[in-house]
């Protein structure tokens, strides 16, 4: 066939594209409108028209019979439905790692996601006094429960532990020095870091001690005229074993108080119960922190605690005051979604012999190894006949962790299924191709690599979610 001969084919078959308003007119097409509005649709055929004729004028081959209208509604409702996917969508969490930062750490408990979808739908007195019918403040929403929680005298809330820090020392510390411990000098996630929150508070970092070890002294030595507070950082997310001496909470605190100054603790992952008793490893309670004679104990709601997103600051009343009149208090509050979440969240505190079934993290946390080890027999079953004879499958005891910088160096014995190439090929490319595979899935499986196979740590697959998990995994296809 010459040139001319081709040309004039492609010419044919390009006049053979339908135009968008006749498109339009299809019931396919009017489907799509019903669905996603004209507008989009238009956007979109034109757009698979316009893909359609670069596909013409580059010779692909097209039967004669071929529905080009069809063709267009197709293309059109695939990239619709691409467009409209959310971009943040549910997960499947198998790191092994519990409160996991890019997976949104806790999982709410059900108490506080109906209290959240009440508040998304209806009016809240969220700043209106029911009882004087006067304008109310929104931290009053949630005061009282968390004095009663942690002994301390007044309380506030921001949007993380991060901001409260910020606001504790814009407010109190701001042109003035700030005491604290080389050794508690921590970087959290994101890179950010004590000194560097410090510096946009306004504040000048005083450190003291070394890097392993500091003393009462250091503390004693370094307050001069121009001291706002001391401060001690609970180093949550990383540990330094040997030669080491640290300052505890109540020494630190009767020394600011003899110079008639404020102490301070970020606490980072706090927790409102001795954890010990769940058979998990001891971290220090706020109340324990406030009794020790913490003047402000700042920490986070999204961690331990089990609830949203949030920074928690609480301590001697008059403080709170101070903190709460700053102009960044208004920047950084939290809205009706966060308080209407973390007040259910706290009250199943008060019933802690209830709280391992009840609060989802510390159900996660807690789960029993039988559990986990009954439901890996069923998953590896699954997966071993979906993957076949290219991978082998097998049911392991593996080591989760917390997470989100909280018992750095504590792991929690977990089952799970590990996933390798057969015969002991070494072949990570497969295994990558497979772990791609897992997360283009419709509810993305999120595992993790570690010495030639792929890891699915089952801690945090629970009852209700795994039905639906084998049936995504018996239709996996490479």
């Amino acid at each position: 066939m010459s040139g001319n001969e081709t040309g004039k084919d492609v010419r044919e078959l390009l006049a053979r594209v339908p135009a968008v308003e006749r498109v339009l007119s299809s019931v396919g097409a009017q489907r799509l409108i019903a669905e996603y509005g004209r507008t989009q649709v238009v956007d979109a055929i034109r757009a698979a028209a316009d893909a359609l004729r670069r596909e013409l004028l580059a010779h692909a081959s097209f039967d004669t019979s071929f529905n080009f209208e069809a063709k267009l509604v197709e293309d059109a409702a695939r990239a619709l439905a691409a467009r409209s996917r959310p971009r943040l969508r549910a997960v499947f969490n198998l790191t092994g790692t519990v409160l996991h930062t890019n997976l949104g750490r806790a999982l709410l408990p059900d108490d506080a996601v109906r209290a959240v979808i009440e508040a998304l739908t209806r009016p809240m007195n969220l700043e209106f006094d029911l009882a004087t019918g006067s304008r109310g403040d929104r931290d009053d929403l949630i005061d009282d429960l968390i004095c009663e929680l942690t002994g301390a005298e007044a309380a506030t809330v921001v949007n993380n532990n991060a901001a409260a820090v910020l606001l504790t020392l814009s407010a109190l510390a701001s042109k003035k020095e700030v005491v604290v411990s080389r050794g508690e000098l921590v970087e959290i996630g994101g890179a950010f870091r004590i000194p560097d929150i410090m510096s946009r508070a306004g504040a000048k970092l005083r450190e003291i001690g070394t890097t392993n070890r500091t003393h009462p002294k250091d503390y004693d030595e370094a307050i001069n005229p121009r001291t706002a507070l001391l401060m001690k950082v609970h180093c949550s997310n990383y540990a330094i074993e040997g030669f080491t001496k640290s300052v505890s909470v109540d020494e630190v605190a009767r020394l600011a108080h003899a110079r008639r100054l404020p102490m301070a603790v970020d606490l980072g992952s706090g927790t409102l119960v001795d954890l010990a008793q769940f058979g998990l490893p001891t971290e220090p309670t706020v109340r324990e922190t406030v009794d020790a004679g913490a003047d402000l104990v700042t920490f986070s709601g999204d961690k331990l605690l089990g609830g949203p997103q949030a920074g928690l600051i609480v301590g001697r009343a008059e403080l709170i005051r101070k903190i709460k009149k700053h102009p960044l208090k208004r920047a950084l509050r939290v809205g009706k979604l966060t308080l209407a979440a973390l007040e259910p969240v706290l009250r199943l505190y008060r019933a802690p012999e209830l709280l391992r079934e009840r609060l989802t993290t510390l159900r996660l946390l807690t789960r029993p190894a039988a559990d986990m080890q009954a439901q890996a027999g069923r998953v590896q079953t699954v997966l071993q006949h979906a993957l076949g004879d290219a991978y082998s499958v097998t049911a392991e005891p593996m080591m989760s962790q917390i997470g989100s910088g909280a018992l750095p160096v504590d792991q929690l014995p977990s089952v799970g299924v590990v996933i390798r190439n057969a015969a002991g090929k070494r072949g990570g490319r497969a295994l990558m191709k497979l772990e791609a595979a897992l997360r283009a899935l419709p509810r993305p499986v999120i595992g993790r690599m570690a010495d030639d196979a792929l890891r699915l740590d089952l801690r945090c697959l629970e009852t209700a979610d795994e039905a639906a998990f084998l049936a995504q995994c018996a239709e996996l296809r490479l």
